[in-house]
Order: structure tokens, then sequence, then C-alpha cells
């Protein structure tokens, strides 16, 4: 067994693969480094096997999303680290280092994630994940360095390292044992706020998350789904529901979970009254495949009674408020 393991996932994503493993390889010299290719229709499997005959490849005969392909493909991996690696990251000298020594000295941390920096614009925070995750009292995800679409310039304001509440994907170390132990990532969220929901289980089970400035990598973004696709608009507004489903008390769910649904559907007439009727139609249409599974959900909720609920580094406002009323580009965590 390897003491770390960085897993690549890739679909249909040669063109990262050839920009951006040689630097892995580079970069990585103290790791195994793994690509699990998830069902790619381009040259992505031909490439790894001609130019990186090193490198390990796992083959999955279908595309799984993020969340069921990784869980495929790290039950083939024995690691006392995994790193979920995002095939369009570009990691930095000596990255790997701090995040690893951070879990080898402290064994109460379970994941930690770098600084994310954006590939293109290498001196601002990147959307996914930037100086590291939290959600506020309504379940809203933002970052340290990203409140909505707004992301801060590097000033060298996030260079410390932290507790935070959710660790990004894009580039995220974790036990193995309790990547399993926790059954991995829900594979209902096929894709889009898996991360938090993995986060929000590991501290549940009472481990700690960590953010660490000393490591920093770039991530170019939205290679599978920009931004603006419906389709990403549909997932994170019925992940978002599951996931707070899951994870808040009785005692939350009684207000929070219509006050929820109401800035949704607020949500959705300011996709309308803007142009976006295919985001409009994609709220409702999570709405409605929420309500669909239903009783799964439920299942999955009481399954995870046997951990205690907690609202530890959850900000205790509405991001909504502090952002759009407020005019607050940079949220108050510390």
């Amino acid at each position: 067994m390897v003491k770390t393991a960085v897993v690549i996932l890739n679909y249909n994503g040669e063109k990262f693969l050839r920009e951006f493993l040689p630097v892995v390889l580079q970069h990585t010299t103290d790791a195994h480094v793994i690509v699990a290719d998830n069902g790619s229709t381009d040259l992505s499997t031909d490439i790894l096997k001609q130019k990186f005959p090193a490198v390990e490849l796992i083959q999955l005969n279908n595309n799984y999303g993020f969340c069921g392909g990784y869980n495929r493909a790290l039950k083939q991996v024995e690691a006392e680290y995994y790193v979920l690696l995002n095939s369009d990251v570009e990691v930095t000298a000596g990255w790997l280092t701090p995040l690893i020594s951070l879990l080898d000295q402290q064994p109460d941390i379970a994941a930690v994630q770098p600084k994310i920096m954006a590939y293109n614009k290498k001196d601002t925070f990147e959307y996914a994940g930037a100086a590291g995750g939290f959600i506020d009292t309504l379940g809203y995800p933002f970052c340290r360095g990203r409140v909505f679409d707004e992301t801060e310039r590097d000033s060298g304001q996030y260079n410390d390292t932290r507790e935070i509440f959710w660790a990004t994907g894009a580039c995220l170390v974790i036990r193995a044992h309790v990547y399993h132990d926790l059954k991995g990532l829900d594979e209902d969220f096929f894709a889009h706020m898996e991360e938090i929901d993995l986060c929000w289980k590991v501290q549940r089970a009472g481990y700690k998350v960590f953010y660490c400035g000393e490591s920093s990598v770039y991530h170019v973004g939205a290679g599978t789904l920009s931004r603006s696709n419906p389709r990403k608009t549909y997932y994170n507004f019925r992940n978002g529901l599951s996931l707070v489903y899951k994870h808040w008390s009785t005692g939350q769910l009684l207000w929070k979970f219509p006050a929820r649904i109401l800035l949704d559907y607020a949500a959705a007439c300011k996709f309308l009254l803007s142009g976006k009727s295919g985001d409009a139609r994609a709220v409702l249409r999570a709405h409605y495949h929420f309500i669909k599974k239903f009783g799964k959900s439920r299942a999955k909720r009481n399954a995870l009674k046997q951990f205690p609920f907690t609202t530890r580094n959850i900000y205790p406002r509405s991001i909504i408020w502090d952002h759009f009323i407020l005019k607050k580009n940079r949220i108050p965590v510390d």
C-alpha cells in the first residue's frame, strides 16, 4: 500500500491531460499518480498509454459522474491518503508536501484543500474552492475569496492554515479510511456540491476539514459544464435541497426549509426576468426531482442519524442578505 495516491478523474479530457499531467508528474514525486477514466470517448486512454505509460490507468466502462467515478476508482486504490485532483488543475512545486504534513501531524483532520487560484487569471481566486468553503445559515455555499460570482484578488489575505466547513473536490486530500467509512461521495448528487455533503459527514463523524494556504494550485474551472449552463443550475439547486435535508436537524428543517424553497423560487423568477428561461426551468425541474426522490433522501437522512447534527463552522447569517442587500463581497468568517 502506498502512502499517497493522486487520483485524477478524467472524462473526455485529452486536452487537459496533455497540458497538465506532465506538470503533475514533475511536481509529484512523493506520491503514486493514477488516472481513472470515466468512460471517455475521445483519445484520452490512447494518450495515456502512449505518452504516459508510467501512470497507472483505471478504466471505467461508463461515465458515472464525479461521484460514481471516484467511488468506483477508489475501491481499487490502496493508500493512506487519497488526493482527488481535477484534470484541469495545474499544480505547483511542493504543492503536496504541506497538505500531507498537516494530516500527518493532526490525526483529527480528515480532509484538506490548498489555495485554489484561477488558471486564466493567476492573481485571482478561483470560483470552485478559493481559500476554503463555508455555508450560510440557509445552506448556501460560498468561499473565502469568492461569494456567488464575485472573486477576490490574492494579496496574501488567506495565506493562513485554518479550519473550514468544506474543501473543494477540485483538489481534495482525504484520509482513505474516512472516505470509505463514510461510503464516499453520494452518487445521487452525480456532480456539484457532493464534496460539501462529504465534508459535512466528515464533521458529523468527529473530524475536521482544513484549508492550507502554504499550498497553491491553479484551476481552469467549468471544464465540464460552464457556470452559465442550465444543467449546472439544475444540479446546484437539486443537490442544494438534498444537502440541507440530509444534514439539518428537525428543528432547523421546520423553518429553514420553507425559507430555502421560497428563496429558490425567487431565484427562478430572477432568472426569468433576466432572460434566462432555461435556468428558471432548471430550478423548477430540480425541485420536482427532489420531491420525486424524497423517499430516498429520507432514508439517507435516517442513515446519518448515527452521527450528531452539527452547526460548527456554519456562517450564522444569510449571504443572500449580506451580498445582495448589504453589498458585501467578502464575508467575515474569521
